[in-house]
C-alpha cells in the first residue's frame, strides 16, 4: 500500500520564535479577527516555532482568546500597565511582553522609572509574573540622557525595543546608529528586540519607498560580532552589508543560537516573507514529502 512518509525538520534554536506576529500593526494593518484566525492556524505548521506572540495593542486584548500568547503594546504608557496586568489575571491571558514606548522626551530616565514602577506595582499585587517588559527608548544617536535612560532599564532587568522602520523614511535608522544601539544593550547585558522594518533577512532598499532596510539576518549576525568584541566600525559593516552571498556564509559560520540571547525577537506584520527568505537562502529546510510504500502480508 502505498502512502506519504513526512520527514520533519524543526525550526532550529537560531530561529525559533525569532518572528513576532505584528499583523495588525502598519503596514499591514489586519483586522485583528484575521490576525488571531491566522495566528491559530499557523499552529500546526512546520514552521510554527518560528513564531513568537502575537502583538496587540492593550487596546485590543479584551478581544483575543486567552490561549493565544500575546506581546502588549502600551497605547497609554506607563499609566495603562495595571489594567492590562489585571485583565490579563482575570481573564488568563498568556501575557508574554509588555511593550512601552518612553513618551517624556524630556525625562527619559524618569519615565523609564515610571515604568519600572508600574510594573513592579502589578507584580506586588500578584500579576505579571512571567512577563517580559521592553522599554523603546527614542530614536537618536546615544546621548547622555538616552543612556541613562538604558541604565534604568537594565536596573530592573527589562529589555530595550529597538526600532527599525516605519512608514516614514526617518524611521530607518543608519547602521551606525543601530550598531550604538546594539552596542549599548551589549554593555549593559541586556536583550533586545526590533520593531518595523525587517521583513527581509538581508538590507536592501525598497523599490517603492526608497527606503533603505536593514534585514533581521544582518541584525543577528551584527549582534554576534558586537558580543564577539567587535568594534562599533565592524558592527555597522556587517549592518550595512547587501550581500546575501556574504551573510549567509557567515552565517553559517557563527553561534547564531547565541546571538539569540541578545537579539530576541523582531515585530513584523508578515511571517511568510521572512519565512520564505530563511528557505530561499537555504539557511531553514521545510520538511520533505516524499512517496513511501508498504507490503500488506
Amino acid at each position: 500500500m502505498a502512502g506519504l512518509v513526512s520527514s520533519s525538520t524543526p525550526i532550529s534554536p537560531a530561529w525559533s520564535g525569532l518572528v513576532d506576529d505584528a499583523a495588525v500593526f502598519p503596514p499591514g494593518d489586519a483586522p485583528l479577527s484575521d490576525a488571531v484566525a491566522a495566528y491559530q492556524r499557523r499552529r500546526d505548521e512546520w514552521y510554527a516555532d518560528l513564531v513568537g506572540p502575537l502583538v496587540v495593542k492593550d487596546t485590543d486584548l479584551p478581544e483575543v482568546p486567552a490561549d493565544v500568547p500575546v506581546a502588549v503594546v502600551l497605547t497609554g504608557g506607563a499609566g495603562a500597565v495595571a489594567g492590562v496586568a489585571a485583565l490579563a489575571t482575570k481573564r488568563g491571558h498568556r501575557l508574554v511582553a509588555l511593550e512601552s514606548a518612553v513618551r517624556d522626551l524630556d525625562d527619559l530616565a524618569g519615565n523609564v522609572r515610571r515604568i519600572n514602577a508600574a510594573v513592579e506595582a502589578a507584580r506586588a499585587d500578584g500579576h505579571l509574573p512571567d512577563t517580559l517588559v521592553y522599554v523603546e527608548l527614542p530614536q537618536t544617536d546615544l546621548r547622555p540622557d538616552w543612556l541613562s535612560a538604558a541604565d534604568e532599564v537594565a536596573a530592573a532587568e527589562h529589555r530595550l525595543k529597538l526600532r527599525t522602520g516605519g512608514v516614514e523614511a526617518h524611521l530607518f535608522p543608519p547602521a551606525a546608529m543601530a550598531a550604538a544601539w546594539i552596542d549599548a544593550a551589549l554593555d549593559r547585558e541586556m536583550a533586545f528586540k526590533c520593531t518595523a522594518g525587517l521583513h527581509h533577512a538581508v538590507r536592501h532598499r525598497d523599490h517603492d519607498t526608497g527606503f533603505e532596510h536593514l534585514g533581521f539576518l544582518n541584525v543577528l549576525l551584527a549582534t554576534r560580532v558586537a558580543f564577539d568584541g567587535g568594534s562599533a566600525a565592524e558592527v555597522a559593516e556587517v549592518l550595512d552589508d547587501h550581500y546575501a552571498n556574504d551573510l549567509v556564509a557567515m552565517a553559517r559560520q557563527s553561534d547564531l543560537a547565541g546571538a539569540r540571547r541578545w537579539f530576541t525577537s523582531y515585530g513584523s506584520c508578515s511571517v511568510s516573507e521572512p519565512l520564505e527568505e530563511l528557505v530561499g537562502l537555504g539557511l531553514v529546510e521545510p520538511p520533505v514529502v516524499s512517496t513511501g510504500s508498504t507490503d500488506d502480508e
